[in-house]
């Protein structure tokens, strides 16, 4: 078993977490048994709490645990699953450590950084490990960071103990001066020097540039960093993300990895035919659809990142380019939405939480179900179509979310207001706001002959949900009778899942988030249905 570190220095956002997955994914061609963990400097817990203004989307994994959306990357990439053990942060080890201090465990010694701190974190290193060959720990933050220093002084711990097989990437950003006309290492030299304080060297370093790296450049990483000339890879643009691989293969990341984890990279033959295939598909896209996106963070693109690939993955499918257009609901009113929807070939409303434009969310809504444009809810966007179906269809007065009104005709809300005496039913409305929702994998059950079943071709679905208020079940005969159906409920027949309509082309709101499991190789059969209806 090795350990891969991967750390970062320069400047955020260089992406760290598609480098990882992408050096996953070329040693899993090779047949490696790779794993890919995260870990996060934050104090918070998890990133469930956080804005995804401040973090991104909030990834969720099929056990439940919610993560940074790094681990998105590495599901796609690898076609693996992540497990609630492949994230952790700062906030979480430092609760840990308390915890056990609280109990009594630590025998009354002074908690410290070094050992305690450190020992956590090698804990987790070491933790839930199953005979894999290669595991890779991505490190968030940028060295120099003070949140950091626990974890390379981890590293630095790990890295000395000769019966442990290790390598350390550093991920640098190497600037392009237009008044000097040249490329400048120095904030490279600088970054390997603050590893270099905290008693680590780099093995391999990785240079993310805009422009082609020249071999004095290289030269001078080498000799100034103190790696060899072959372990300085240049990392550069890509049209898209999924030919990162291909491309840390042509400056040979992999191979140089393994020959420093003294491996024999010829008996380990690489295979990325899928991957080619998939980049010639990406490259020859004839078609163009265009694609409302109505959201309330759509200033932050990474705020809706899978929902973003996932739209990509079924327009490769259906061989046509996706052109997104970020649409902000505070901005959307009865006035102006069809302007906003102007030159859209479907609407999409994602999830999210909160009564900040929610009116131009269900204003989009109507306007896609009345005019028979394509709509796809998720999550929210499924419960905001069940009002704005009840509100204008059904013409139920008040009808509304508690979660935005508590005193109205609930046609979405928490269980526990409709369902008496259940014991099971941890969330209320004083629950904590972090890791209280229901999360995780959920089995759905579907109706035969429904527009849903015939997407998915099967009776029983699992998809991951992040969501506390539900579809409340007593209003069900009610959408019924008007030919809105819950073609998907949960397997209790309690919970609905999906709901669609006979009404209209493609009009489809589901409850949990389809967009985590796509993956470009395996698109996710209802955006690819839903891209092809956008196409009609």
């Amino acid at each position: 078993m090795h350990f891969v570190f991967i750390t970062g220095g320069v400047a955020s956002s260089l992406g760290k977490g598609i480098a990882s997955a992408s050096l996953a994914t070329l040693l899993k061609s090779r047949k490696f048994k790779v794993r890919i963990r995260k870990l996060d400097p934050y104090l918070n817990v998890d990133p469930g709490t956080m804005s995804p203004y401040q973090h991104g989307e909030v990834y969720v994994t099929d056990d439940g645990a919610e993560t940074d959306l790094d681990l998105g990357h590495y599901e796609r990439f690898t076609n693996q699953s992540a497990k609630k053990s492949d994230s952790i942060s700062s906030g979480k080890i430092y609760s840990n450590v308390l915890n056990k201090e609280r109990k009594g465990e630590y025998l009354g010694a002074t908690i410290q950084v070094i050992p305690h701190v450190t020992n956590e974190i090698k804990n987790f290193m070491n933790s839930d490990l199953n005979n894999e060959d290669i595991i890779i720990y991505e490190i968030g933050g940028t060295v120099g960071d003070i949140e950091s220093l626990p974890f390379l002084e981890a590293i630095r711990q790990i890295r000395n103990d000769k019966n442990i097989s290790s390598a350390l990437i550093h991920m640098t950003y190497i600037p392009y001066l237009s008044s000097a006309g040249e490329l400048k290492t120095k904030p490279t030299q600088h970054s390997v020097k603050e590893l270099l304080n905290a008693g680590i060297q780099p093995d391999i370093i990785m240079c993310r540039s805009e422009r082609t790296i020249d071999k004095d450049s290289i030269s001078k990483i080498s000799l100034f960093c103190n790696v060899k000339k072959d372990s300085v890879i240049p990392a550069l643009n890509a049209k898209s993300i999924y030919e990162v691989p291909s491309l840390y293969s042509k400056y040979k990341l992999d191979e140089t990895l393994l020959k420093h984890l003294n491996y024999n990279p010829r008996k380990y033959p690489l295979n990325l035919k899928p991957w080619n295939k998939l980049i010639l598909k990406i490259n020859s896209l004839k078609k163009v659809v265009n694609i409302g996106v109505v959201g309330k963070y759509t200033n932050l693109k990474d705020s809706y990142k899978s929902l973003n690939e996932a739209l990509i993955h079924g327009g490769i499918e259906n061989s046509s380019k996706v052109e997104i257009k970020w649409i902000n609901a505070e901005k959307i009113n009865k006035k102006n939405v069809k302007d906003k929807l102007y030159n859209c070939d479907g609407v999409l409303v994602p999830g999210g939480f909160g009564v900040r434009g929610i009116g131009g969310k269900i204003e989009a809504i109507r306007y896609a179900r009345e005019n028979n444009l394509p709509y796809f809810g998720i999550c929210l966007g499924m419960q905001l179509a069940v009002i704005e179906i009840a509100r204008n269809v059904l013409r139920i007065k008040n009808a509304n979310s508690s979660e935005f009104n508590s005193k109205s005709k609930s046609v979405v809300g928490l269980m526990t207001e409709w369902v008496q005496n259940n014991t099971i039913i941890k969330r209320n409305i004083n629950s904590d706001k972090g890791g209280t929702m229901r999360l995780g994998s959920y089995k759905a059950k579907l109706k035969k002959n429904s527009k849903v079943f015939s997407i998915y071709k099967k009776n029983i679905i699992s998809e991951r949900h992040r969501h506390r208020y539900e579809v409340n079940e007593k209003f069900i005969s009610k959408f019924n009778k008007k030919g809105y159906i819950f073609s998907g409920m949960s397997p209790d027949g309690i919970l609905p899942e999906v709901l669609e309509s006979n009404n209209h082309p493609w009009f489809i709101g589901v409850q949990f988030h389809p967009e985590l499991k796509s993956r470009p190789l395996t698109p996710h059969p209802l955006f690819v249905s839903f891209i092809k209806s956008c196409l009609k």
